[in-house]
């Protein structure tokens, strides 16, 4: 050994020989490796792409993110309710009424850190869900059904109007906004179809609360909507108007937020219909709750 001193102090260094030659002789043979490879041995590696392969993802990054795997990712956590966030789900219903372009800025940060546009959390769904549960009920008091009409009633507006209905919609807005509005036709930049069900019911649910929760107060007390007199149907049309309202603009803040799409300003044109349609209802004497009531009714017959 090599005895090294510093100075006056009694600190002294010991520095083997042995070990510098050892080290020279692996260093000349290949066997340590460079600081940037000791690094990464050590440390957990992000997916990284072949040097070979222009820039795609290996087949097991790849499979990651297809859509049957995050398909099945969506239905696993349906099953565990302790790691859905209801916290986030009820922001989320509270700004679609007060500022719903806030809701659309998330599904920006998701897609930039989880590589997708569309739900990871079943939990905004679920919630709807209750909500379609305590709206129906409420329906089946208010139009004095029965427990049996109720709970038809109830499988009824589940499984039709919100499922059934959804699954129609999204799929029409996903073949239209991928084959008409994309800005350059590429397998990279497509809408995906879970969004576009995403979108659905980021739009449903204003139009839930306003003619299955709000309209209750109103079809049998006070300006009883439910009937032929003026001012009941001019209110009762008004919450449609404003309910569909709701409905078509959520709707096109949602393929408007996505920067591969272009002219989505169309999705605003319904406006036109809906506004004609609401005069001639009030001139004419149309009432939508009346014949919403009806239909209600003649389905759990």
């Amino acid at each position: 050994m090599k005895r090294v001193f510093t100075g006056n102090s009694n600190v002294f260094l010991f520095a083997t020989v042995q070990e510098a030659s050892i080290n020279s002789y692996r260093n000349e043979r290949g066997l340590v490796l460079s600081p940037v490879k000791e690094c990464c041995k050590n440390s957990t590696m992000l997916p990284t792409t072949s040097p070979h392969s222009n820039g795609a993802l290996g087949s097991r990054d790849a499979a990651r993110h297809t859509a049957g795997a995050k398909r099945y990712k969506y239905l696993r956590r349906l099953l565990h309710f302790r790691q859905m966030d209801f916290e986030f789900a009820m922001w989320q219903m509270l700004y679609l009424f007060t500022s719903p372009q806030r809701v659309y800025r998330n599904f920006h940060y998701r897609k930039q850190t989880k590589d997708q546009w569309a739900r990871d959390d079943p939990a905004f769904l679920v919630l709807l869900s209750i909500w379609l549960c305590v709206s129906t009920i409420g329906f089946g008091l208010v139009l004095e059904m029965g427990v049996l009409e109720t709970l038809k009633l109830l499988l009824w507006v589940v499984f039709v109007d919100c499922i059934g209905v959804g699954l129609l919609i999204s799929t029409l807005m996903w073949v239209i906004s991928n084959k008409y509005l994309l800005k350059q036709p590429s397998r990279n930049f497509d809408v995906e179809w879970g969004y576009a069900f995403d979108v659905h019911l980021n739009a449903f649910y204003p139009l839930l609360v306003i003619l299955h929760f709000l309209q209750l107060f109103f079809i049998n007390h006070l300006v009883v909507i439910n009937s032929d007199w003026f001012v009941g149907y001019f209110v009762g049309n008004t919450l449609w108007l404003i309910a569909i309202g709701y409905y078509l603009y959520i709707t096109f803040l949602g393929y408007n937020a996505l920067p591969f799409l272009k002219n989505t300003v169309v999705l605003l044109y319904p406006f036109a219909l809906l506004g004609l349609i609401y005069v001639l209802s009030v001139s004419l004497g149309w009432n939508f709750t009346k014949g919403l009531c009806w239909f209600y009714k003649a389905r759990v017959q």
